[in-house]
């Protein structure tokens, strides 16, 4: 039996630093009636991501509609379907959408996406980051076996992902960044990352000509900044340069940050730079599942990620993700 309400998520205010808790509320409302063509789904669970902190302002260079004050936020969700009058989904099909943030979402039902249960093994890997790792590594810097490859904000849901696939490509070294040594163990004992650097325990560029004295063949680049700048420093030649993440913009608060780049290095050097968003590269995403469930079948790739329980823990998943509490994705189970 359905409930009467549900609570959901909204957001209060823009921030003007850090995202606190006065930002959200959690509301109890009416759980809506689906009409024809929509479908009524009970979330089991949903993702944070950094973008969300860029989406909390009210204009944004990002592909994806803002938070609006006085509404709930957005984001990728999976659930059961409880009514779905006029469409070809049935109660109890699992699906995903993009109306996280709430314990039931009333979807369109070109919008609810049906997916296959018995796939993966648990119903949290259709909320990784894969498909963003898969097409930064594969698209964007076109991995090649041999390369050394270094992926900047490593202990993220992205990043974490994007150093197993590299060696499924056939990398011969991964190199990541991250904050704090406890996630750069875990990174080499658990992920098969070769060698980390760590953001405070020196200057970027040393540290990654000492991790890979004979320079490096990819960046798969989720932070930009001083991280950017040593991977151009210690570049090959004809090395490939993906640009897949903003972390040093998106965690600034909302300042705007930039990255001075010496332009002559990359022509001279022949490297090139690409940005990537998963925006342009849906179609990788059927391919991402199907790789997710070999890889985790076989043992060959693992789901890092945390999980929160309840959705009045939603507010607090995002901040200790902005704070880089966990390693891997961010989850919540409603």
């Amino acid at each position: 039996m359905t409930n009467r309400t549900h609570r959901e998520v909204r957001l209060t205010a823009r921030p003007t630093g850090p995202v606190t808790d006065d930002l959200f509320e959690i509301v109890e409302v009416p759980v809506p009636e689906p009409a024809d063509g929509q479908v009524l789904v009970r979330n089991s669970l949903m993702s944070v991501t950094a973008v969300m902190r860029t989406l909390m302002n009210e204009v944004t260079d990002v592909p994806m509609p803002s938070f609006v004050v006085g509404e709930p936020l957005h984001g990728a969700a999976v659930g059961e379907v409880v009514a779905a009058p006029g469409t070809d989904l049935r109660p109890g099909d699992l699906v995903q959408h993009r109306l996280g943030w709430r314990e039931y979402a009333l979807v369109d039902a070109a919008q609810a996406q049906r997916l296959d249960p018995g796939l993966l093994p648990d119903p949290a890997g259709y909320l990784s980051q894969g498909p963003t790792a898969l097409m930064g590594i594969d698209r964007g810097a076109g991995v090649r076996p041999g390369d050394t490859v270094f992926v900047t904000g490593a202990a993220g849901g992205v990043g974490s992902l994007a150093g197993q696939i590299a060696k499924l490509r056939g990398a011969s070294r991964v190199i990541g960044s991250t904050g704090s040594r406890e996630k750069a163990d875990r990174l080499v004992k658990e992920f098969g990352f070769d060698a980390v650097v760590i953001r405070g325990a020196g200057p970027i560029e040393e540290q990654l000509r000492a991790a890979a004295p004979e320079g490096i063949d990819v960046l798969f680049d989720n932070v930009g900044g001083e991280q950017l700048q040593a991977a151009i420093a210690v570049a090959r030649r004809g090395a490939r340069l993906a640009l897949v993440g903003a972390l040093a913009t998106q965690l600034s608060d909302g300042a705007a940050t930039t990255t001075p780049i010496d332009t002559l290095s990359l022509l001279s050097r022949g490297i090139t730079m690409r940005g990537v968003a998963l925006y342009d590269h849906l179609d990788i995403v059927p391919q991402w599942h199907e790789l997710f469930a070999q890889g985790l079948r076989e043992g060959t790739l693992a789901f890092p990620h945390a999980r929160l329980q309840g959705i009045e823990q939603a507010p607090r998943a995002l901040q200790e993700l902005l704070a880089g509490k966990h390693l891997g994705s961010v989850l919540v189970e409603l």
